[in-house]
């Protein structure tokens, strides 16, 4: 599911962790490099090399806070703001693809069951491009070689 998002929103070039960046933008103005970092939960270096990334696309701009000489506001620019639902329509059709065959009682009752999994093994990391890549490489370390028939 997430590969095929990740090849999506490739095609429109962005990462994933793009995506929630600016989605988090998006959705909370003026967020603060902090909120940005714990929201995305990773580093400050790798949410800096984000927010980098975002501004060399022009998707992104950061300044100081409001009332701080020291604490940074990030925020989205008109192209990042036109471009966000461009890709939430993105995220919206892969679902679709996935999930668009069942039912709304099974779709509840998938979401809670997948809630219920991410609680109880304490799974709140976000999943970035590079994870997706590590995961389907040890997957396939943990495949048997084929045989010969």
């Amino acid at each position: 599911m997430s590969a095929r998002f990740e090849r999506e929103l490739a095609g429109q070039g962005t990462t994933v962790t793009e995506w929630v960046a600016l989605r988090t933008l998006f959705d909370r103005p003026a967020t603060t490099h902090a909120q940005l970092i714990q929201s995305l939960r990773i580093t400050k270096g790798a949410a800096s090399k984000v927010v980098s990334r975002l501004e060399e696309k022009g998707l992104a701009t950061r300044g100081l806070a409001h009332g701080s000489s020291l604490e940074q506001a990030l925020g989205l620019t008109s192209q990042g703001m036109a471009l966000v639902p461009t890709l939430a329509a993105l995220a919206d059709q892969n679902d679709e693809h996935f999930f668009g065959h069942l039912g709304r009682a099974e779709r509840s009752a998938l979401m809670k069951t997948f809630m219920d999994l991410a609680a109880h093994h304490r799974l709140d990391e976000i999943p970035t491009s590079s994870a997706i890549r590590l995961d389907q490489q040890a997957a396939d370390r943990r495949r048997p070689p084929p045989t010969c028939a």
